[in-house]
């Protein structure tokens, strides 16, 4: 897409100024390239049924039309829109970052069909994105991952936009603070929203705590921003008959209650800042079972006072994929990215739902419209990109995860230079690209030296280690001998250790899959499918699975198919997306077939998001 770019970023010019350890300003961040991974276009003429080109204006010249779905740290995905033309271009952001709560957010996957009832734990971020959003939490790493992401969101964000912060109470006091750093605490702040929800109440002793806190802010501060004022429809309790007339009752600032006339069609009075809205109920159409999703209707209600039809939205922890879709649904351009492939999956996934639903709706649409039509859509089409190679550094995350699974390392929220612990030991991987080495030693050597309280054994975990590294632990031990020892040094090479040298290797998913021409049509046949992992997970081998679940679409989310494969970008022919969670795809496809020669691939997404792509030439 483009080279790699150094970017300026503007610094903060706000007050009161929040400080912490090692906070540090941001003044340059480097843009990547990024890789057209996937695309999703069901319409080939998207102009036809989709908002007219002028919308689209000033829109870079290097994307497509369409929405944008990066898979990446969203750090690099921001630089990589700044330096690609996005700069002061979108009109909301919407983010809910991680709160720095210490929950551990775990999605529960079940199998697809109603016989098929055992669930699997999957992590929302796997281990290794784990690390990276839970180490940054130690000390004051949460405030400056969150200082430099929010001074990027500045830039990026129109002169008349806005942008919405989602939290609650474990962070927020920090969070206003550095707002009002950022952006300024004069007239950018706009509003406090309070999100009040019900759930099962806790043995706690302390409230109930039932509501999240969302904080608006305008880049500028000359009132220009968009507001689409919102209304309440007043209950019963709030509406009575009096005199053949239709009245209100406002409470004024002094208590006293108001009785005021309105009109039968009144919209109500203005909406307040107090946001009662249902959680999204695990029966329920949106239902996706990830662990941080927030209804549907409260995103819809922010995207629709906030912004225009047409308007680029853009959300840097997608998530579920909400922000994406309450975009796509009332007509708004969007932006996306996550860290997560899981979320990248379950966002594509649930954008593709909805553009067939709107094309099917723009087809078999009347003449004449109503007041009440739905928004026509902005695009029926999105990519899923991927910035700085980011799947290469998932893959290395796996092979950790996978090692401190085989081991039985113990994650540690709290610690930030020790990955975990091995019972009363202090665990440190060392990255599996490079062996153990003197320097990887030098560093272990600063941090003790730095605390002094620490008097665990320290063990490495690594693939390979260098001579020189064994020479310096050697030297290092012999000094701490005896049975009092502190900060003792044991290696476990993944490779040759005693006990862990038969490292757990990641057995693919696999598919038997038939791929064949039959005249002017293309016929896939998926005939099987297994995924160990699942099998893994539900701890059963393979006669025992085959007795419990016959039928091996349950463990298949998705199927995708491209009908004219080019070996670099994915472009969705056709989606295979089971509209309930007891649906199961249908595993025979056929589609027109190109003229001539062509290659057609298959890609299969089992229940935990891993991904099977069969490729054949017809």
């Amino acid at each position: 897409m483009s080279e790699k770019k150094e970017i300026k970023i503007s610094a903060a010019k706000g007050r009161p100024m929040l400080s912490w350890v090692g906070k540090r300003p941001l003044r340059h961040v480097t843009a990547f390239p990024a890789q057209h991974m996937e695309t999703f276009a069901p319409v080939e003429k998207t102009s036809e049924v989709s908002k007219t080109s002028e919308v689209w204006n000033g829109w870079p010249a290097s994307y497509p039309h369409g929405g944008l779905l990066f898979h990446g740290d969203n750090k690099e995905v921001l630089a990589h829109l700044l330096a690609n033309g996005f700069r002061g271009k979108v009109k909301l952001i919407y983010i809910d970052p991680p709160f720095d709560s210490g929950a551990d957010y775990v999605r529960k996957v079940q199998l697809r069909g109603g016989a098929a009832t055992a669930k699997i734990e999957g992590e929302s971020y796997n281990l290794g994105e784990q690390i990276q959003y839970t180490d940054i939490w130690a000390n004051d790493n949460y405030l400056q991952f969150m200082y430099e992401r929010l001074l990027l969101f500045k830039e990026l964000l129109h002169e008349n936009g806005s942008f919405v912060l989602h939290c609650d109470c474990s962070r927020s006091h920090h969070i206003r603070c550095l707002l009002d750093e950022v952006f300024g605490s004069d007239k950018q702040f706009k509003n406090e929203l309070i999100w009040f929800y019900r759930r099962w109440p806790t043995n706690s002793k302390s409230f109930q705590s039932m509501h999240d806190n969302l904080y608006w802010y305008t880049k500028g501060n000359d009132n220009s921003h968009v507001f689409n004022k919102l209304y309440e429809v007043a209950s019963e309790r709030t509406l009575s008959d009096y005199g053949g007339k239709r009245l209100t009752t406002i409470t004024s600032e002094e208590g006293t209650q108001i009785k005021r006339e309105t009109e039968e069609d009144s919209l109500g009075v203005p909406m307040r800042d107090v946001w009662e809205i249902r959680r999204e109920h695990t029966r329920s159409h949106e239902h996706t079972d990830y662990p941080t999703q927030k209804p549907i209707e409260l995103i819809e209600r922010i995207v629709t006072a906030l912004s225009n039809e047409g308007d680029i939205v853009l959300d840097a922890f997608v998530g579920s994929g909400t922000t994406s879709v309450a975009a796509q649904k009332l007509g708004r351009r969007w932006i996306s990215c996550d860290i997560n492939k899981g979320a990248i999956q379950t966002t594509a996934k649930r954008l593709q739902a909805i553009i067939q639903d709107q094309i099917k709706a723009a087809e078999q649409i009347d003449l004449i419209t109503t007041e009440e039509s739905s928004p026509e859509p902005a695009q029926l089409s999105f990519g899923v990109w991927r910035v700085n190679d980011y799947d290469l550094k998932i893959q290395r995350n796996e092979a950790i995860k996978l090692a401190c699974e085989h081991i039985g390392v113990e994650r540690i929220a709290s610690e930030g230079w020790f990955d975990g612990k091995l019972g009363k030991k202090l665990v440190k991987i060392i990255p599996f690209e490079h062996p153990l080495s003197p320097l990887d030693l030098e560093e272990l050597k600063k941090e003790l030296d730095a605390r002094l309280e620490v008097e665990n054994t320290i063990v490495f975990v690594c693939l390979g280690i260098e001579l020189a590294a064994r020479t310096w632990i050697e030297d290092w031990n012999r000094l701490r001998k005896g049975e009092h020892t502190v900060n003792k040094i044991e290696v476990i090479e993944l490779r040759t250790d005693a006990k862990y040298g038969n490292f757990i290797k990641h057995e693919p998913a696999t598919a038997k899959v038939s791929i064949m021409r039959d005249g002017d049509k293309i016929k896939v046949r998926i005939e099987d499918f297994i995924s160990p992992t699942i099998l893994k997970r539900l701890d059963m081998d393979l006669p025992l699975f085959k007795a419990k679940i016959t039928d091996w679409r349950s463990q298949v989310d998705c199927v995708m198919i491209d009908t004219a494969y080019n070996g670099e970008v994915f472009n969705v022919t056709l989606s295979d997306v089971p509209e309930k969670k007891n649906d199961l795809i249908d595993g025979l496809y056929s589609l027109p077939a190109p003229t001539g020669k062509t290659t057609v691939a298959a890609k299969i997404i089992d229940m935990l998001g891993e991904e099977v792509l069969v490729v054949e030439k017809v």
